[in-house]
């Protein structure tokens, strides 16, 4: 059993979690992610920075929305150990309510293309490409997604 809630960014096992995701990066993309994310964006308050736990509530995945747009979040440090199923799919169900929830439309992220599972993730969970946005545009290594939030 996976459970989603609210933490602290700044918390032992999100830093934790932060850093293997920057570590799985670099090995795959070559750059960690680290330029177009800091922990201080999350001070918004529409901003939201959750973890995973597993049934022994050991943390085993991160993931935050934070405003892009008035109408528009973007999702930001999705991130699975990948020790039990369905962590990722957790992550993003609760990050999508709480985006509706907070008056966001539609969520943007971006990622690279070469990160074959999260482009697959993303396209499998209903998530449609965009021409890349701001600090992506003109980067031919990276890949936007958009998806519209439904009632």
């Amino acid at each position: 059993m996976i459970t989603v809630e609210k933490s602290d960014p700044f918390s032992p096992d999100s830093c934790s979690l932060i850093e293997k995701l920057s570590a799985e990066l670099a090995a795959i993309t070559g750059d960690s992610g680290k330029s177009n994310f800091t922990i201080d964006s999350m001070d918004g308050d529409r901003s939201l920075w959750v973890l995973a736990r597993n049934e022994k509530g050991d943390a085993t995945g991160c993931g935050a929305i934070r405003p892009l747009t008035e109408n528009i979040a973007e999702l930001k440090r999705m991130f699975s150990d990948r020790s039990a199923p369905g962590v990722g799919k957790a992550l993003l169900n609760f990050l999508e309510t709480s985006a509706k929830n907070m008056g966001y439309t539609e969520i943007w992220l971006e990622t690279r293309h070469v990160n074959h599972k999260a482009v697959n993730f993303y396209k499998n969970n209903g998530y449609v490409l965009i021409e890349n946005y701001g600090p992506y545009i003109g980067r031919d290594e990276a890949v936007c997604f958009s998806k519209v939030l439904r009632d």
